[in-house]
């Protein structure tokens, strides 16, 4: 019996005027949370609704659980859209019971409400949601029906840190559940937090694919020694290489006495100067060329 949950091969997808996906293959293994990245434009919603079951692929092929995508499928997986619309003046409940009538089987209402944290705001108008309260139905809706297969498309967008963290809980949760998660991002602390493995899409081809540490142990050996931006046109001044990122100027070394050294012979302001070690940023934008939020 085969390990993985889903299986691309050759996968692409052609519109009239460009190849967004371009002959993309790999394994999905079941269990875990896997992270498709990319900049916008790289190819990877258009790969997630193939995946759905929402796009056709011009070519190439998908196999859930080693076997072609049939009609059942979509009875089997649950996906938490970017954007969902929900139906007006019914509550948290009635919203969980009117969507519960879409499938044949479907979770007991008290675990899919004790997974998902929705006690508080069973008799809740939907209108009246906060943002961290609607992505929460938003996943018990996606979990309802009991998938062994959930896509996350950037579940987190526009919701407080809190929330946000609040909401890597939720997931957690539903990864020990045994159900594998596919998620999409524009957090790279949340993908480095919650994915076991991830996928970095370019101009609709993979350029990377790993767990976040082999990756940032094949791409980096050193740390970023980082100043703020207030000394940018100290550095263009004196020539110094660095990367701007989050308000922060970055430069990668593996002699880290050697670089500073060379900011204080080029009379460099060493106020509020950091070192840490490269993260799941870096990588992107070290590959890309991009930030991910960009």
């Amino acid at each position: 019996m085969t390990q993985n949950i889903l299986e691309a091969k050759q996968l692409s997808k052609h519109f009239a005027d460009n190849t967004a996906v371009d002959g993309i293959s790999f394994n999905i293994p079941k269990g875990g949370c896997f992270g498709l990245l990319g900049p916008n434009g790289a190819g990877k919603t258009t790969t997630i609704e193939m995946l759905e079951g929402i796009l056709k692929p011009s070519s190439g092929e998908i196999s859930y659980c080693g076997q072609p995508i049939t009609n059942d499928y979509r009875q089997e997986v649950g996906i938490q859209f970017q954007h969902t619309a929900i139906q007006d003046f019914l509550t948290v409940k009635e919203t969980l019971q009117m969507f519960a009538n879409f499938y044949h089987k479907t979770l007991a209402l008290n675990e899919l409400i004790e997974t998902c944290a929705l006690a508080d705001i069973l008799k809740r108008d939907t209108r009246k949601l906060s943002g961290g309260q609607r992505q929460r139905l938003l996943l018990a809706l996606a979990i309802l029906n009991d998938p062994k297969l959930v896509f996350l498309d950037e579940p987190t967008t526009g919701l407080d840190p809190q929330a946000r963290r609040n909401f890597w809980t939720l997931i957690n949760r539903i990864k020990k559940q045994n159900k594998t998660v596919i998620l999409t991002t524009h957090y790279m602390d949340e993908a480095e937090s919650l994915c076991d493995e991830i996928i970095i899409m370019d101009q609709g081809k993979i350029i990377e694919q790993g767990t976040p540490q082999q990756l940032l142990k094949k791409h980096f050996s050193g740390v970023m020694v980082s100043l703020p931006e207030s000394n940018l046109q100290q550095l263009d001044g004196a020539n110094i290489a660095f990367e701007v990122k989050n308000n922060r100027l970055d430069m990668p070394t593996e002699q880290v006495d050697k670089k500073i050294r060379s900011l204080i012979e080029n009379k460099i302001d060493l106020d509020g100067m950091q070192v840490r070690s490269p993260d799941l940023e870096d990588l992107f934008i070290k590959l890309t060329g991009h930030q991910l939020r960009a």
